[in-house]
């Protein structure tokens, strides 16, 4: 399916996982693989981090909490709160978690990209959404359980639970610093070259669809979004300082066409 019959379909298949959401356990949803073993977890270091006994550690997939507090810098709203709430789901399920590695199997940290389960089938990463513990997100090839985990989210959105009671998209030029964020804005100008597919907001910002993700991506689709307003979730980057002057201060990477919404 192209990325235009996605947009076109997804608040269709939006509204029919969040029905299902609300009629169907976690588990029903985000269905366990077949074939996995029970991995001990030695311990819960966030909200979408645990180490195995074994001494690997696992960022699951296609979830982001809120950040700890470290390296002097204060907690973000709600990271305790997902943290606890991860500790919970690992102790209701004896300490024990079914562990699926994602297509792409390794960050650039070394950590294990997985799904994690609890002894029943139940997605992790889907109940800590369900709970508005986190962010979805998604990045090809590990977009597996993009629907189930959209649908979760967009449940406890709409619902206002967890972040969701204050988390809102912000402009561009409201933001003060890189990580994570929740962007609305105008698309203003779309362009094509070497480096991918870049879309100007009307903003401090560009959003870039590199060489590497393109492929999942309907690039006449994109085009089209000039003039239209969109609202976008992904890592910002700081450009302020570079060689080039007249470029956006703000980069944010579209890894998945479902980082993208329009408004």
């Amino acid at each position: 399916m192209g990325f235009s019959e996605r947009l076109r379909k997804a608040s269709l298949v939006g509204a029919f996982f969040v029905s299902a959401a609300l009629a169907l356990p976690v588990h029903a949803l985000c269905p366990a693989p077949q074939g996995l073993e029970l991995q001990r977890v030695a311990q819960v270091i966030d909200g979408d981090t645990l180490r195995l006994d074994d001494g690997r550690s696992v960022r699951m997939i296609g979830l982001n909490t809120p950040e700890r507090g470290r390296k002097g810098r204060s907690a973000e709203p709600f990271a305790e709160q997902a943290t606890r709430k991860l500790r919970a789901l690992v102790e209701a399920s004896e300490g024990r978690v079914f562990v699926q590695p994602g297509a792409e199997s390794h960050d650039r940290y070394g950590r294990l990209l997985a799904h994690v389960y609890d002894s029943r089938g139940g997605n992790l990463e889907a109940e800590q959404l369900l709970a508005g513990l986190g962010y979805f997100v998604a990045a090809y090839p590990n977009a597996a359980l993009v629907a189930c985990h959209r649908a979760a989210e967009r449940q406890a959105r709409e619902a206002h639970l967890g972040l969701w009671r204050q988390a809102k998209a912000q402009r561009p030029e409201a933001i003060r610093q890189g990580g994570f964020a929740l962007i609305r804005g105008r698309v203003m100008r779309v362009e094509r070259n070497r480096g991918g597919v870049w879309l100007e907001l009307d903003g401090p910002m560009v959003l870039q669809v590199s060489p590497r993700q393109l492929a999942g991506f309907d690039v006449a689709a994109l085009r089209r979004l000039e003039g239209r307003d969109v609202e976008v979730r992904g890592w910002v980057v700081d450009r302020q300082g570079r060689k080039a002057k007249r470029q956006a201060r703000w980069l944010l990477r579209l890894t998945h066409p479902a980082m993208l919404e329009v408004r």
